[in-house]
């Protein structure tokens, strides 16, 4: 199970962007990165095609390491660490969830 995955609100720790808040729009397991929406931002030549008739320079973001994202936690709005526990839902089976170190919250 992963930490942080696709459509969670995390904040960047370290870098050009540290502080800022986005949403994670892919993650690589096997690479260990993310793309966060709007943070990161590269610039992207594109060259002249028959769809695109006249050439741009578009900003993508680029892929950021897991271990430069933190969650938001949605009780205060901070970054927090987050650790996976084993938790019975209603039919009595085991599951595992994401919870919050800080504020115990789950993240489901």
């Amino acid at each position: 199970m992963q930490k942080i995955r696709r459509g969670d609100m995390v904040v960047i720790l370290r870098g050009k962007d540290r502080g800022k808040k986005g949403k994670v729009l892919e993650v690589d397991p096997k690479t260990g990165r993310a793309k966060v929406e709007g943070l990161n931002l590269v610039k992207k030549h594109r060259r002249r095609t028959s769809k695109n008739p006249r050439p741009t320079i578009d900003s993508i973001p680029a892929p950021i390491p897991l271990s430069a994202l933190a969650l938001v936690s949605r009780k205060d709005g901070k970054g927090t660490r987050v650790r996976i526990e084993e938790k019975k839902d209603e039919q009595g089976r085991v599951r595992k969830v994401r919870v919050s170190v800080r504020t115990g919250e789950v993240f489901e």
